[in-house]
């Protein structure tokens, strides 16, 4: 007899631990049902890191004054926010002296974006040139005088940038208005910055007014063709002053003018749009 009552309070003590495992299972599932997932709220929290398609701007701001010889460097960046590109080559850019204020400085404040400044002209009364806006960082970034003889100091600028991993070199640049100039300068940039370990996008207000000059002859061969969009004068466009090349040329998807009324009014050229694809 009292081995049968040993076995049965055994039989009742498993059973009362068996009743607690499957009690505090229970409660482990009601918490993890009310709980949500670490690993699933970090998918959730996760941005896509894809940088395509890419927006690019190529736009000369003629120094912040519009076609109404008003001074107004908020309206270029009002122009730069209907565009929202996510890189933006800019010519005509003061940079800050005694006579006006530094434009870039705050185009750089209203974007947020990295921003590298190449100063064709460094004077205490005149320091201006061109600027390469990014919503990505910089990696590396360099600038090359391009000034031939005694005319008006020109320039370039290079600026790889890191778009989630993907590279891509950006040349900026803004040519000359002589036909010798600019054959000297398209000469020395495709020297300069070409390179096969990324793609490259050549953009700028590169002056040239013949459809079949040199210049643009050399470009083409170097990029192929890309359309050649009307960008000058802003009010009523008749040259295509204004261009943007890509290396490999099928990335380019599309280019156009960016044509609403504050961008005929805000500098005399209008920007050059152009969506890059991965």
């Amino acid at each position: 007899m009292p081995q049968q009552i040993a076995a049965v309070n055994k039989v009742m003590l498993l059973e009362g631990s068996h009743r607690q495992r499957l009690e505090k299972v229970k409660m482990k599932q009601q918490q993890d049902e009310a709980t949500p997932s670490i690993t699933a709220s970090a998918d959730l929290a996760t941005p896509d890191m894809n940088p395509w398609p890419l927006t690019v701007v190529s736009y000369n701001i003629h120094s912040a004054v519009g076609t109404d010889g008003k001074f107004s460097p908020q309206r270029i960046a009002k122009v730069l926010r209907e565009i929202d590109a996510d890189v933006i080559a800019l010519q005509e850019v003061p940079l800050g002296d005694s006579k006006r204020e530094n434009v870039l400085a705050l185009l750089q404040q209203v974007t947020g974006f990295y921003v590298v400044e190449g100063p064709t002209q460094e004077r205490a009364d005149k320091r201006y040139g061109n600027a390469i806006l990014s919503r990505y960082p910089v990696t590396a970034s360099r600038s090359i005088d391009l000034s031939f003889g005694s005319r008006e100091p020109r320039g370039a600028m290079e600026a790889d940038l890191d778009c989630y991993g993907h590279p891509l070199r950006i040349v900026a640049t803004h040519l000359g208005l002589r036909p010798a100039e600019r054959r000297d300068q398209i000469r020395r940039l495709l020297q300069e910055f070409d390179t096969s370990e990324m793609p490259v996008i050549m953009l700028g207000d590169v002056n040239e007014w013949f459809v079949w000059g040199r210049p643009l002859r050399w470009l083409v061969s170097h990029f192929e063709a890309v359309p050649a969009v009307r960008t000058f004068p802003s009010r009523w466009p008749i040259f295509a002053l204004d261009r943007i090349w890509i290396s490999p040329r099928h990335r380019l998807t599309r280019i156009a003018a960016h044509t609403t009324p504050l961008a005929r009014k805000a500098s005399d050229h209008l920007p050059l749009v152009a969506h890059i694809d991965g």
